[in-house]
């Protein structure tokens, strides 16, 4: 089985999958824990696929999604986003309503909670 194959497997059969940097217990960059900090704040279950245990992931996730930086989040087999489009989404409440209109459970009060806290 290519990366290709693989990364088109894993998207398709989760319903939410984070290519990282580490995992989401325990991210390698700060990008990467930004966006796993969101997705375990509010309670989305997710899948994390750590790109730096496999160069060729790494490499294809790049190709796959034509999008250059890591990490890549990805809702229902649809490319979403790498950290600033999800930081966007979740501070607009763009990615809560993405989420509800893909049937993805996350608790709504932790997402305006992340909101309050980052108001001006």
């Amino acid at each position: 089985m290519t990366a290709q194959d693989q990364i088109k497997q894993t998207v398709t059969s989760n319903d939410v999958v984070l290519f990282m940097k580490g995992t989401k217990s325990m991210p390698q960059c700060g990008f990467s824990s930004r966006v796993a900090g969101v997705l375990n704040f509010m309670g989305v279950d997710f899948k994390d696929v750590n790109v730096l245990a496999d160069e060729e992931i790494r490499q294809g996730i790049k190709d796959y999604s034509d999008w250059p930086t890591i990490p890549q989040l990805y809702v229902k087999g649809e490319f979403v986003g790498g950290c600033d489009i999800i930081t966007e989404m979740t501070l607009s409440g763009e990615l809560d309503t993405h989420f509800a209109d893909n049937g993805v459970a996350f608790d709504k009060q932790a997402a305006d909670k992340i909101r309050e806290a980052n108001a001006e």
